[in-house]
């Protein structure tokens, strides 16, 4: 199916990825809607602004349709304003390892102290090497869904 994402998401043990970190930003997001069923996120990551829709996850939580377009900075800023309350704030780190990238995003705020790696696959069962600093997979587990992060962040568990 095209617009159909497959990611893996984990925990991360520390902080040596930075070190073979190829490019970071800034990122700053809000939640127009956060029903799993179709979440409708608003980014602004560094310079440029995206609207994204997301369907619901399929039983495992690896895959799920997505849709983006880039849209104007500030219109991203005027539909903030109107998000969801807590926006999401973070730096995400391109970090290449073994013909992979990982997007390791660190929180900031509320969120502080969490720090979680994405990996995209073509396929669910796609097999890749995992750098030492990679800790256990919470792929599916709803609570680390930036949407959910908004509503209970994770100075709050």
């Amino acid at each position: 199916m095209k617009n159909r994402e497959i990611e893996r998401k984990f925990l991360v043990k520390n902080n040596t990825f930075k070190d073979q970190s190829v490019q970071q930003m800034r990122i700053t997001q809000g939640y127009l809607s956060s029903v799993p069923e179709r979440t409708v996120r608003i980014r602004i990551r560094n310079n440029n602004a995206f609207i994204t829709i997301k369907g619901i996850g399929n039983e495992s939580g690896a895959s799920r349709f997505e849709w983006e377009k880039e849209i104007l900075v500030d219109d991203a800023k005027q539909l903030l304003a109107i998000c969801e309350k807590e926006l999401i704030d973070k730096t995400r780190f391109n970090v290449k390892f073994g013909g992979y990238t990982f997007e390791v995003d660190e929180f900031y705020g509320k969120n502080e102290g969490l720090i979680i790696a994405e990996i995209e696959l073509s396929s669910e069962n796609e097999v890749f090497e995992k750098p030492d600093w990679l800790g256990k997979e919470v792929t599916g587990k709803v609570e680390y869904y930036n949407a959910m992060l908004m509503k209970k962040p994770f100075k709050e568990w």
